[in-house]
């Protein structure tokens, strides 16, 4: 969870939302670990890749004291991650972004965004797919005390 000095969230609208059953699906950034890889340096990596955003505009605040979980819909399954996995396991990081708006841009090597804002955390919730509504507002009952 990307978060700016006004206490907004960072949101990124999803470039194949489009095509799927949520044609207005909007996530904050997420991605996997590699091998090896620190969760801490996998989180910063996926921020980069995602939002162009470097590691020198940002500071780690905190994890989440737990892993948080969903599975995909029925309607989804066998659709994403070539139908290997049901849902996923997720770590949360909150970062403070110390930055400028000019330093985000989703036109990264591979995008994943089509539009990006700035988003109020108790309203963040409607924006997302149903099936990760729970999820997200369990992140943000943790982290609204540190944004």
């Amino acid at each position: 969870m990307l978060a700016n000095r006004s206490g907004q969230v960072f949101v990124g609208q999803r470039l194949d939302a489009a095509d799927s059953n949520y044609p207005d699906a909007w996530q904050m950034p997420q991605g996997g670990i590699d091998k090896g890889e620190e969760p801490e340096t996998a989180a910063l990596r996926e921020l980069r890749e995602e939002t162009g955003v470097v590691e020198d505009f940002v500071q780690i605040i905190g994890r989440s004291t737990e892993e948080y979980l969903y599975d995909l819909p029925d309607e989804l399954l066998g659709k994403i991650w070539k139908g290997k996995y049901r849902g996923q396991r997720q770590s949360w990081f909150l970062m403070r972004f110390t930055g400028e708006d000019d330093h985000i841009d989703i036109r990264t090597e591979h995008p994943e965004f089509k539009n990006w804002k700035w988003t109020d955390p108790q309203g963040l919730p409607d924006l997302i797919v149903p099936f990760k509504r729970d999820l997200y507002r369990a992140v943000l009952k943790e982290f609204l005390p540190l944004i």
